[in-house]
């Protein structure tokens, strides 16, 4: 099975001077106002304090932000490591004019993989659950890039096998970026996720909590937070159950263990419901002001959940995308019933707890 990397890359014996390289001055973190092409547009995303929410549920000490990464020009978190990947093997030869790009994807890597093939001149081929969101098929066609199919009661794992079966049929026309165990991704975060944050909360941050699909965001966001102070604390969120309805996501007791997923890394973990990870999606549209995917209902979760066992600390949690492209799908199948006296429900939960 071909990958552009096989392991982390190793940092340098001092791990703080390897990290302190990749922080510039915040004065110089700003959007693009002119950009070449796409790929300068990926990464410094905002940060954004949820107020509204929180007001009357966490301690007055306690602070609660999210990286918005749907503002990326894919959309989505998975700008950050599709573009490393390919980076990667262009560096390595592995990528080159004649290859097509091939991954499994439940949608957003797909997108930005479509997307950053589109401007690089690769053809980009996909395999994803026939039931991902319309709306995601939708924008990977808009790219150009073809898709194939796999069992829908199979998930991400169906996926992952059934690209693995294309590359095996013929693996000289295939580059194959793996983002399940290629470490690129991860350093992706390392080098970008990370150093943001610490810019962003101006070295306050205390826990760091990330969704886990691939696990790419938490490792290597994690890896360079914990390089600039041990203290930081780093958690997963999970799924609480293996059939859950939290696309994209992975509940790891069940499901194929990423490559780069290394748990023993990680301070703790934070398992999330389908249903509370939904009515969260609802309710920062209706405070907050900001329609997110149902990752990113679940990390708000955890950052709730996190928030109430401590006294102060400056907790920062990923919201992996917007949630324009799940509109077709069960996330908004309740939305209907859903009122504002429904919200006050939530949030009285929320203080009773």
């Amino acid at each position: 099975m071909a990958t552009t990397s096989q392991s982390f890359p190793r940092l340098p014996a001092d791990a703080d001077a390897y990290a302190r390289e990749r922080v510039v001055p915040l004065s110089q973190i700003v959007p693009a106002g002119r950009a070449n092409s796409v790929l300068d547009l990926v990464g410094n995303t905002p940060l954004l304090e949820i107020k509204r929410l929180t007001a009357g549920l966490i301690p007055t000490g306690v602070r609660i932000f999210a990286k918005l990464e749907g503002f990326n020009p894919g959309g989505s978190v998975k700008d950050r490591p599709a573009k490393k990947m390919l980076e990667v093997g262009i560096a390595a030869g592995k990528l080159k004019p004649g290859k097509v790009i091939l991954d499994s994807t439940s949608g957003n890597t797909g997108i930005a993989l479509a997307m950053l093939g589109a401007t690089m001149g690769y053809p980009v081929e996909l395999v994803m659950p026939s039931n991902v969101s319309r709306e995601r098929k939708k924008i990977v066609e808009a790219y150009g890039a073809k898709i194939h199919f796999s069992d829908p009661m199979e998930g991400s794992d169906g996926a992952i096998v059934m690209c693995r079966k294309m590359i095996e049929q013929n693996p000289a026309r295939y580059f194959k970026p793996d983002q399940y165990n290629n470490e690129a991704n991860a350093l992706a975060h390392f080098e970008t996720t990370g150093p943001e944050i610490w810019r962003q909360t101006r070295g306050q941050v205390t826990h760091f909590a990330a969704a886990i699909g691939t696990g790419g965001t938490v490792m290597g966001t994690g890896r360079f937070l914990k390089s600039k102070n041990r203290a930081i604390r780093v958690i997963a969120v999970e799924p609480d159950d293996a059939m859950h309805g939290l696309e994209g996501l992975k509940h790891m007791a069940s499901s194929i263990v990423p490559g780069i997923y290394h748990e023993k890394e990680l301070d703790d973990k934070i398992q999330v419901g389908t249903e509370e990870a939904y009515e969260m999606v609802y309710a920062l549209g209706q405070t907050e002001g900001i329609l997110v995917g149902q990752s990113s209902g679940a990390a708000m979760i955890a950052a709730l959940k996190l928030a109430r066992t401590i006294r102060e600390g400056t907790i920062v949690t990923v919201f992996a995308d917007f949630g324009d492209k799940y509109l077709s799908t069960n996330l908004w199948i309740g939305w209907q019933e859903w009122r504002r006296e429904r919200l006050q429900q939530v949030i009285a939960k929320w203080k009773n707890k």
